[in-house]
């Protein structure tokens, strides 16, 4: 009987290559790979023509599915190889690991402190190492004795990139052996456990008789899996260990997620890169370059046969001087950088992006086991052609179509649903029929999926039961209000059947006029845009009607006595409920409205500032006429008005435009006027409301009153005169240009 334990590091293609090739040649009887036990059952589907990596085991609890843990495969992890042999030769393949039910419970415990103190490390190296980088990273030690100051690095160019690696595994227990006697440890609880765990499932392949037995597993843990350690100790240290229930499934993974910069603890900086040397492990970077060629030409940049072949020239030198069997990573990337990239090392990034991390995803069987609620996404997604995919993909949608409408409708309601796969973006052009989405799929979601199972086995339904539960716990009418235009673009009629008859009560028993005047605009969006998708929007109209019925009774008594604040809050409110109601075209809504304004405008004791703004928007709507204007302007402008009063009305007049008083002299004059009859400390009181009046319009409008104050307030006698101008040799050309015009006088 022989038990043969193979060190690999996750992840990696040379380790990859010589499980395969060890497999191959010894031929096990039993297959043991570092993973969860519960996950033995979906081993059967490794082989499968439709689960193609990069794919990942999700281990979750049912009863509390935001508990769960990933365990990621690519064709380049060793542990997939070792699978795939075992399923390929039809021997024994399992997990051997602690289970994900044991370590999701344990490793909410707090750690044991750590075993050595820092100051021991000071014995092993005179070179100035970091205690804390060494526990993180043991690996970084030997990589710093070969004389590497990137322990990445060094393991690549030492066991990923050689060919002909017959004794690396004894090369890696050796090397582990000695970091683990040497070096001060974290007296990590779980990692004991684990260890513990992965002996005794080895002591049990041995009592079934399996004569050769094949131990894939992290290359840290080979030493403790080589240790003589008695059978008794390890059921001591498992015993009573707590345990929750556990199921899994197979996901689609991608090569970000697979990198150190997604978080994942295992991670790789170069996903892509290491998919590349385990297909074409002979490539000397030719073929490397020449994808960094292929992809910079589809960016428009001129790449030549001779920039490739010069760049692998420059790589391999690089290789030669420092060295290294071959060129790796860091030698392409210089010689990309210098010949390809001019320089540039903003291109470079895309490298990053495109080739050496990759966009790659994988696939998942669609007979595989998964939720119901994951099922019926899929099934959306390949009725509705919305591939899943790592990259970002967008999509113009024109609602006038009913694929384009069925793909909003899935897209609102996983967005309802907390699963934000599609993101909104802006569409330029006019009217509301077209939607802009920007699609990314992230394996996380599978996760979200599963939490969000427990409403629903369809999309429809757990998106119409987020609504309902999310609708049922709201206790203010704005929350409620965009609760709704949410579900209007969801279409979810018995949701939003349900949102209507809420809002309603709410808005029956609201006596904040303010709280009203902010669901309304948003109200009368949902009006609108329900009726461009074929919803019946008039129960929301209806809503609507009896809202501005109670805002135009309450508003008036609202608008007295109030500070500048709760003012200026006001105005804001007006100017959206104003714009919105204009937008409903609903005739009978805006005369309520006009005559609220009217009311406002008459009441000598309404907040000036929104006395002035009421005055602005009757005369923008043709209210008042010209006489009317100038009379309401004179009297709040008159001499009996104290000047902060006057500015303040001037201020809300003048709200949003100052393009009124560029056409209108006579409005001019008056302001002109009462400027000029301010007595100095008047005027610097009032100065602040005015520069702030000003700041808000427009620059073009700021130069034009300029130039008219300058050039005498619009006196056009006053501003000839002053520019030399010569009147009566002017009409002397007049008869001239009439005869030319053809033109009898």
């Amino acid at each position: 009987m022989a038990v043969h334990i193979l060190g690999i590091r996750h992840h990696g293609p040379g380790s990859a290559r010589n499980v395969k090739a060890f497999l191959e040649n010894v031929k096990p009887d039993i297959v043991l790979v570092e993973g969860p036990p519960e996950a033995d059952a979906m081993l059967q589907w490794v082989g499968n023509e439709g689960l193609k990596p990069p794919v990942a085991l999700l281990c979750y609890q049912p009863d509390a599915p935001q508990h769960s843990v990933f365990y990621p495969f690519a064709d380049f992890s060793p542990e997939w190889q070792a699978i795939l042999y075992a399923r390929t030769h039809q021997i024994h393949v399992r997990f051997m690991d602690l289970p994900a039910g044991n370590q999701m419970l344990i490793e909410k415990q707090p750690p044991l402190p750590p075993e050595a103190p820092a100051e021991e490390l000071a014995t092993i190296s005179e070179e100035a190492i970091a205690v804390e980088d060494i526990r993180r990273n043991p690996i970084s030690y030997l990589a710093h004795a070969a004389g590497f100051t990137d322990s990445e690095n060094w393991w690549e160019h030492t066991f990923e990139y050689r060919l002909n690696n017959d004794e690396v595994f004894d090369a890696v227990t050796e090397a582990m052996q000695a970091l683990r006697e040497n070096l001060p440890q974290k007296n990590e609880r779980l990692e004991q456990l684990r260890e513990a765990y992965m002996r005794r499932t080895i002591r049990q392949a041995e009592k079934e008789m399996f004569h050769t037995i094949a131990v894939i597993c992290g290359a840290w843990h080979v030493p403790a899996l080589k240790a003589k350690v008695s059978q008794k100790e390890d059921n001591e240290l498992l015993k009573g260990l707590p345990k929750t229930k556990t199921e899994c499934t197979w996901i689609p993974w991608t090569f970000n997620r697979l990198s150190f910069y997604s978080g994942y603890g295992a991670g790789i900086n170069s996903p892509g890169w290491y998919n590349h040397v385990w297909h074409h492990p002979h490539d000397d970077g030719t073929l490397w370059l020449a994808g960094v060629a292929q992809l910079f030409r589809k960016q428009q940049m001129d790449t030549s046969v001779a920039h490739i072949i010069e760049a692998v020239r420059l790589a391999g030198s690089l290789a030669a001087l420092r060295g290294l069997p071959k060129a790796g990573l860091e030698e392409l990337n210089e010689a990309t950088l210098t010949v390809l990239c001019n320089g540039e090392s903003i291109l470079l990034k895309l490298v990053h992006e495109e080739l050496i991390v990759g966009n790659q995803i994988g696939e998942v069987p669609t007979d595989i086991p998964k939720p119901p609620l994951q099922l019926d996404i899929e099934k959306h997604q390949k009725k509705l052609r919305l591939p899943a995919t790592a990259d970002f993909k967008d999509y113009t949608l024109d609602l006038r179509k009913d694929t384009d409408l069925e793909r909003s409708v899935f897209l609102h309601r996983l967005h309802l649903l907390g699963i934000h796969w599609g993101k909104p973006q802006h569409t330029s052009g006019k009217g509301t029929f077209k939607e802009q989405w920007r699609l990314q799929w992230d394996p996380g979601f599978s996760v979200e999926i599963v939490e969000r199972g427990n409403l629903g086995n369809t999309v429809a339904e757990a998106a119409g039961n987020s609504v309902l539960n999310s609708g049922r716990a709201a206790t203010d009418l704005k929350a409620v209000s965009r609760l709704l235009e949410q579900a209007i673009p969801a279409e979810l009629p018995d949701s939003i059947d349900e949102l209507i008859e809420r809002l309603n009560n709410l808005a029956a028993a609201s006596a904040d006029v303010m709280e009203l005047m902010e669901v309304i605009p948003n109200l009368i969006i949902v009006a609108r845009y329900g009726n461009v998708r074929k919803t019946d929007a008039a129960m929301v109209q209806g809503i609507i009607g009896s809202m501005v019925t109670r805002i135009c009774v309450s508003l008036p008594s609202a608008c007295v006595a109030i500070d500048e604040d709760a003012a200026n809050r006001l105005l804001e409110l007006f100017y959206q409920l104003n714009d919105g109601l204009n937008l409903l075209q609903q005739t009978e809504l805006i005369a309520q409205w006009q005559q609220v304004l009217h009311i406002l405008v008459d009441n000598k004791n309404t907040s000036p500032v929104i006395g002035g703004y009421s005055t602005r928007l009757l005369h923008d709507s043709k209210e008042l006429l010209t006489e009317e204007l100038v009379q309401h302007f004179s009297y709040a402008m008159s001499s009996a008005a104290a000047p902060a009063t006057a500015a303040a009305w001037l201020e809300g007049f003048l709200r949003g435009s100052g393009t009124l008083l560029l056409l209108d002299q006579n409005l001019w004059q008056l302001i002109d006027s009462w400027v000029s009859n301010l007595n100095e400390d008047a005027f610097m009181q009032v100065l602040p409301l005015l520069r702030r009046t000003f700041a808000n319009f427009s620059a073009p409008e700021r130069r034009k009153l300029g130039e008219k104050a300058r050039s005498g307030g619009g006196n056009q006698q006053q501003a000839l005169a002053g520019a030399g101008f010569d009147a009566d040799r002017a009409k002397m050309g007049i008869p001239v240009i009439m005869e030319l015009l053809g033109i009898k006088l």
